[in-house]
């Protein structure tokens, strides 16, 4: 599988190229679990529970992520976005988050942390 996307994404946790320093959003603290060294894409809901509880998962391990909030996307935007989600979830439900080929819908917290490596 791979990811194409036409907006770009948010980043919470980067690596700063150089350096052990990371820079993380504003309210996020890095805590002592491992990087993955997988790429880490959400697509998610900015009203969504589940979708923040996996956002909280990733910031708490400081893993690097992009994540697409759909529902504050507009017009065609808001449609392609859709179509790369239906791409990997047909269901189009949210959270659907990629880690490598591996694809997680809803938050399954022990799935996750199995595909990051961190279990």
């Amino acid at each position: 599988m791979s990811f194409k996307s036409v907006l770009p994404l948010h980043v919470a946790y980067v690596k700063i190229p150089g350096s052990e320093s990371v820079k993380l959003q504003p309210g996020i603290e890095k805590r002592g679990c491992v990087m993955t060294q997988d790429s880490v894409k959400m697509y998610s809901l900015s009203t969504c529970s589940h979708c923040k509880s996996v956002k909280k998962l990733l910031d708490e391990c400081t893993v690097k992520y992009e994540f697409t909030d759909v529902d504050l996307l507009k017009g065609k935007e808001r449609q392609a976005i859709l179509e790369d989600v239906k791409k990997f979830n047909p269901n189009c439900s949210f959270p659907t988050i990629i880690i490598g080929e591996k694809v997680i819908v809803g938050y399954k917290e022990t799935e996750i942390k199995e595909a990051l490596g961190l279990s």
